[in-house]
C-alpha cells in the first residue's frame, strides 16, 4: 500500500506535460521542486516569478519557456541586462537548437534577428515595442533573466516598460535573485499581466559557510553545531573567534603589560589590528582547499593590485598543463587583436598573471580580456579572481569560495557599510552546484571589522525589490504617439513604482493619525496660565523662520552676483575666490560669457588650470587686478602654468583690493524687529515656565512640520508617476515636441526625432539636432560632441581643462559650447517644473573619442588621460549607439550620413571585437 507522499508524488508525476516530460529527459540532473513548479506553471499557461539564490538554477524555467513555446510554434525572446549575459546565454541556447534557429540583438551586435528564439539585451526589446517592430508578432513568451535589475536606478524602469507594454497574448518568465518582497512583486504582476504565479525558493543548492579570516588563521564565524541554511535570528558567534577578538581590542587599546623599565613612549600607544597580506590569504585558502576563490575589492585599482602583490610573492597556483592550456586559449582568443594595440593594453603582464593562475575582472578590461577571464575560471584553470562587485551581477561565474576584503564600499559619494542584500548577492557566487559539497564565503580582518555586523548580514538575507522607474522624455513621445495622452497616463499607472506608493499610502495615513495623538499632547504639555502659548510659539517659529529665510535670500543675492561677475570675467583677469575648496587667487585665461552657467577658465596660484563654475564660488569672489597674459601662453604648459600663477600671487599681495562689482544685498530686519517686538508684549513672554513650555511647543511644530511632510507625500504618491509624465509633457509642448491639449494631444514633425533617442539627455540631443548645432562638425567631431552628453567621469575632474581639437575658437568648441547652452535651458525647465535634474554635458572624453573616430591608436587616445582601456571601449559602444540613433532621427540627411561616417570611423580594433 501507498503512503500519501508516494500518492501525492505519483499524482504530480501525472499532472506534468508532454513538453515538461521531455525536456527534464535532455536535462543530464533531476529538477528540483521549484524548477518543477516553474516549469508546470509554464506549461499550464501562467506568467512566472521564480526568485531563488544564485546558482540555484532557476534559468531552466526559462530555458523550458522557450522549448515550450518552440513546441507551439511561437518566437521566444530571451532577455538580460547585459551584453556579457546575452553573449553567455546565446552560446547556451545555440548548442541547444543549432545556429540557423538562435538569434543575438544587442545595440551593437545582431545575428539572425529574425529566428524564432532570440536572445537580446532588455533594451533592445523595450525599442522594439515602441517602434512596432512586426518581429513581435507570433511572440510567444518573454523571459526576463536577472529581473531584478528593475530597482537599478539608470536602467531600471527598461524593465518596467517591457512587462506594461508587451503585448497580453505573450506570456512573461521573470527569472530574479531572492528578493524579500517577492510576494509584493508578483502581486503587481498579476494585475499587470493577469494571472502570475510566484515560485519562491530561498534554499541554497550549495550550503553556504561564513568564516573570518584574520593574521592567526581561518575562523568559522559561528558556533559549532550551528545550520548555515537555518540560523534563526540571533545566531551565537563562534567562541573562539570572539576571544580572538577580544584579544586584539586590548592589544589596540595599548593595554599589553609595558617592558621592564620603559615608561610611557611609543611602546604604549594602541597597535591597530592589520588585515592579514594578499598573498598569506591565497595560500590559506590554497591550504585548506577553499580555491577556487572570488575576491571583491571595491576599486578597480585595488583588483590589478591585489593581483600583482599575490604575483610578486612567488605565488604560481597552476601546474605546466594548465599553464599550456591557459596559452592556447590565449593564443587563439586574442589573435585577432591588433599588434599596436597590447602594448596599452597591458597584454604581456595580464597573460603572465593567467598563466599563473591569477585575474582581475572589473569595467576597466576590454571586454575581450573579461570573457577570456570568465572562460578560463569555469574551465578551472583561473584559482583567484580579484574582482569589483559588478561581477556579482549576472555573469555564470561561480567559485568554491567568496572572499570579501572589506565590509564597507565606496559608493561614488562615501564609503558605506555593506547592507545584508548585497552581502547575499555577493556571496551567492560560492559554491558549485554539482562540484561543490559547499560553499564558503570568507571575510578579511580590516579596521573597523566587527564580528557582529558580518553575523548580523549573514543571517538576515534581505534583499527588497525597490521600483526606480520614472518616465522619460523618450517614453513620453512614444506613449502619446502610440496611444493619446489619457491611455499613456494609464498605462504609467501600472508601473511597479506607482504600485508600491499606493502600498506605502497605508503605511503614512496610519502614521499621520498616529503623530495627530502626539500633536493633542504636546498642546496640553505646553498650556499656559498666563494665556495662549501656542500663539507665542508661533511668533518664536516666524522668527526663526524668517532669519532663515533671510539667509537664504542673501545666499541667492550671492549667487546671482557671482553668475554676473562670472560672465563679465575677461582674459587677465585677475581674481581673488573667497573661501571654499578653490580659495586663493586665480588669473582668467579664456572667458565665457553664458548668462545662465559662465565658467571661464582660470589658472591658479598653485599653476593649475581649471573651470570656475557658481558651485565653486560659495562666498564669493573679488576682481583685484589685471595681468598682461602672453599671446604665446599654453595652458597645456605646466612650467608656464606655474610661472603665471606665481604672477598672480604677487600681483594680488601688493593690489588694493577693489570694491566688489555688485554689493550683497542686506535682507530689511523690519519684519524680524515686529516679530520680536510682538513677543515681548505677548502675556506668555513674561511667563517663568516659558522655556519649558517652549521645550514642548518646538516639540509641536516639529512634529506638526513631520505630519505635514508625510500628508504631502500621500497627496504625492497617488498618481505621482502619472504626474512626473504630466511634466514632462509640458516641457514637450513649450519646446515643439506636442502640441495641443488632453486627447487632442499629438507628436510634431519635431517630436518625432525623439523617438528613437534612448539616452538619459535624449531631449538634449533632439533639441541639438533640431537647432542644428552639430550642423558644421565631421564626422569625428559630431562623435566628441554626442560624448559629452553621454560621459560621465569616474571621479572629479574639474581641475583640468581638456584641449579640444581644433582650439578655443575652432568650431568643435563651438559646438560644445552651444550643447552646453541647449543643455542650460533645459536644466532651467527642469528646476521650474520640479523635474529630476539632467546630467550637464562633460567634456573629458572629447579629444579621446575624436582622436578615435579620425583614426588614430588606442595608445594615442588615452595616452593623456585617466581612462581604462575598457571604459574607453564601452564609452565608444555608446558612442555608436548614440550615433546610430542619431543616423534614424536626424531631420538633415547630411547629420544622418555623418553620424554613419562616424561609426564606420569608430568600430576599428578593440571596438569592433
Amino acid at each position: 500500500m501507498t503512503s500519501p507522499a508516494e500518492r501525492y508524488a505519483a499524482a504530480r508525476e501525472r499532472s506534468r506535460s508532454s513538453d515538461l516530460v521531455d525536456f527534464e529527459a535532455t536535462l543530464s540532473f533531476a529538477l528540483d521542486d521549484f524548477q518543477r513548479d516553474g516549469c508546470q506553471a509554464v506549461a499550464d499557461g501562467h506568467s512566472v516569478l521564480v526568485a531563488a539564490p544564485t546558482g540555484a538554477g532557476k534559468t531552466v524555467v526559462g530555458e523550458f519557456a522557450v522549448a515550450h513555446a518552440q513546441r507551439r510554434g511561437r518566437k521566444a525572446f530571451y532577455t538580460t541586462p547585459i551584453k556579457a549575459l546575452s553573449n553567455q546565454k546565446y552560446g547556451d541556447l545555440r548548442a541547444i537548437y543549432g545556429p540557423e534557429k538562435v538569434g543575438l540583438l544587442t545595440g551593437d551586435t545582431s545575428i539572425n534577428p529574425h529566428a524564432d528564439i532570440v536572445v537580446m539585451t532588455t533594451e533592445v526589446l523595450r525599442n522594439m515595442i515602441y517602434a512596432g517592430s512586426s518581429s513581435l508578432d507570433r511572440l510567444g513568451v518573454v523571459v526576463l533573466d536577472e529581473v531584478h535589475y528593475l530597482a537599478d536606478r539608470f536602467r531600471g524602469s527598461v524593465w518596467e516598460e517591457v512587462i506594461v507594454h508587451v503585448g497580453a497574448a505573450t506570456s512573461i518568465v521573470s527569472l530574479s535573485a531572492t528578493v524579500s518582497n517577492a510576494e509584493e512583486f508578483g502581486a503587481w504582476l498579476t494585475e499587470v499581466r493577469g494571472d502570475t504565479k510566484v515560485i519562491v525558493s530561498e534554499r541554497r543548492p550549495v550550503p553556504l559557510w561564513p568564516h573570518v579570516m584574520l593574521r592567526e588563521g581561518l575562523f568559522d564565524l559561528y558556533a559549532p553545531g550551528t545550520d548555515p541554511s537555518d540560523l534563526g535570528p540571533n545566531p551565537r558567534i563562534n567562541p573562539e573567534l570572539e576571544a580572538v577578538a577580544k584579544r586584539s581590542r586590548h592589544d589596540e587599546q595599548g593595554n599589553r603589560p609595558a617592558r621592564s623599565g620603559y615608561r610611557g613612549g611609543r611602546g604604549s600607544q594602541p597597535k591597530p589590528r592589520r588585515s592579514p597580506p594578499r598573498f598569506a590569504v591565497i595560500d590559506q585558502l590554497d591550504a585548506q582547499a577553499l580555491l577556487p576563490a572570488i575576491v571583491f575589492v571595491f576599486s578597480r585599482a585595488g583588483c590589478e593590485d591585489a593581483v600583482e602583490q599575490v604575483k610578486a610573492s612567488g605565488i604560481r597556483l597552476t601546474s605546466d598543463e594548465e599553464r599550456r592550456r591557459i596559452a592556447e586559449i590565449i593564443e587563439v582568443r586574442c589573435s585577432a587583436l591588433p599588434p599596436e594595440d597590447l602594448g596599452p593594453l597591458g597584454f604581456t603582464a595580464w597573460r603572465d598573471n593567467l598563466e599563473a593562475g591569477l585575474a582581475a575582472h572589473h569595467a576597466g578590461l576590454i571586454p575581450l580580456f573579461k570573457e577570456v577571464v570568465e572562460e578560463l575560471f569555469a574551465a578551472g584553470l583561473i584559482k583567484v579572481v580579484y574582482a569589483t562587485e559588478t561581477l556579482a551581477l549576472g555573469i555564470n561565474m561561480p567559485a568554491r569560495s567568496v572572499v570579501l576584503e572589506k565590509l564597507v564600499k565606496w559608493d561614488g559619494e562615501s564609503h558605506k557599510d555593506l547592507t545584508a542584500g548585497e552581502y547575499t548577492q555577493l556571496t551567492g557566487r560560492a559554491g558549485r552546484r554539482g562540484i561543490d559539497v559547499e560553499g564558503h564565503a570568507v571575510v578579511i580582518e580590516h579596521p573597523g571589522f566587527d564580528a557582529g555586523q558580518l553575523a548580523r548580514l549573514a543571517s538576515r538575507r534581505t534583499y527588497p525589490l525597490v521600483s526606480s522607474f520614472q518616465p522619460s522624455y523618450n517614453m513620453a513621445i512614444n506613449l502619446v504617439g502610440r496611444s493619446g495622452v489619457q491611455r499613456a497616463r494609464d498605462a504609467l499607472e501600472m508601473s511597479f513604482a506607482q504600485f508600491q506608493a499606493d502600498a506605502s499610502v497605508v503605511g503614512k495615513a496610519r502614521r499621520v493619525r498616529e503623530l495627530d495623538g502626539a500633536l493633542e499632547g504636546f498642546r496640553e504639555a505646553m498650556r499656559c496660565d498666563r494665556g495662549d502659548f501656542r500663539e507665542y510659539a508661533g511668533l518664536r517659529e516666524k522668527l526663526s523662520r524668517n532669519e532663515k529665510d533671510a539667509s537664504q535670500t542673501a545666499r541667492r543675492a550671492t549667487r546671482e552676483a557671482t553668475v554676473s561677475q562670472l560672465s563679465q570675467l575677461r582674459r587677465g583677469d585677475l581674481v581673488r575666490i573667497l573661501g571654499g575648496r578653490r580659495s586663493g587667487v586665480a588669473v582668467v585665461i579664456a572667458s565665457d560669457d553664458d548668462p545662465k552657467a559662465p565658467r571661464p577658465t582660470v589658472v591658479t596660484d598653485a599653476g593649475r588650470a581649471t573651470r570656475l563654475s557658481v558651485a565653486d564660488l560659495t562666498m564669493g569672489l573679488d576682481t583685484v587686478g589685471r595681468l598682461t597674459i602672453p599671446g604665446k601662453f599654453n595652458a597645456q604648459d605646466a612650467r608656464a602654468r606655474k610661472e603665471l600663477g606665481v604672477r598672480a600671487l604677487g600681483e594680488a599681495r601688493v593690489a588694493r583690493d577693489k570694491e566688489r562689482t555688485q554689493r550683497r544685498p542686506r535682507q530689511s530686519q523690519g519684519d524680524a524687529d515686529a516679530v520680536r517686538a510682538a513677543m515681548r508684549n505677548h502675556p506668555c513672554h513674561s511667563c517663568p515656565e516659558r522655556e519649558d513650555h517652549a521645550r514642548w511647543a518646538e516639540r509641536y511644530f516639529r512634529t506638526l512640520r513631520d505630519k505635514d511632510r508625510i500628508a504631502t507625500e500621500i497627496q504625492r504618491a497617488t498618481g505621482s508617476i502619472a504626474a512626473v509624465f504630466d511634466r514632462r509633457c509640458a516641457v514637450l509642448r513649450e519646446c515643439g515636441y506636442l502640441s495641443g491639449e488632453g486627447e487632442e494631444t499629438v507628436v510634431t514633425a519635431a517630436g518625432t526625432t525623439l523617438k528613437t533617442l534612448y539616452a538619459e539627455n535624449d531631449i538634449v540631443m533632439a533639441e541639438c539636432l533640431r537647432e542644428d548645432v552639430w550642423g558644421r562638425l565631421n564626422p569625428a567631431g559630431l562623435a566628441a560632441a554626442v560624448s559629452t552628453l553621454l560621459y560621465s567621469a569616474r571621479r572629479d575632474d574639474g581641475d583640468s581643462t581638456p584641449r579640444i581639437p581644433g582650439g578655443p575658437q575652432g568650431i568643435l568648441t563651438e559646438a560644445l559650447k552651444q550643447t552646453q547652452r541647449v543643455w542650460s535651458r533645459f536644466a532651467e525647465l527642469h528646476e521650474v517644473r520640479d523635474l529630476p535634474p539632467l546630467p550637464a554635458p562633460h567634456w573629458g572624453l572629447v579629444n579621446a573619442i575624436h582622436g578615435w573616430a579620425q583614426g588614430k591608436s588606442l595608445d594615442a587616445v588615452i595616452s593623456k588621460t585617466d581612462v581604462a582601456p575598457g571604459d574607453m571601449v564601452r564609452w565608444c559602444k555608446q558612442v555608436i549607439d548614440a550615433l546610430d540613433q542619431i543616423a534614424q532621427s536626424a531631420p538633415e540627411s547630411s547629420t544622418s550620413d555623418r553620424a554613419r561616417a562616424a561609426i564606420a570611423a569608430m568600430r576599428r580594433g578593440v571596438v569592433a571585437y
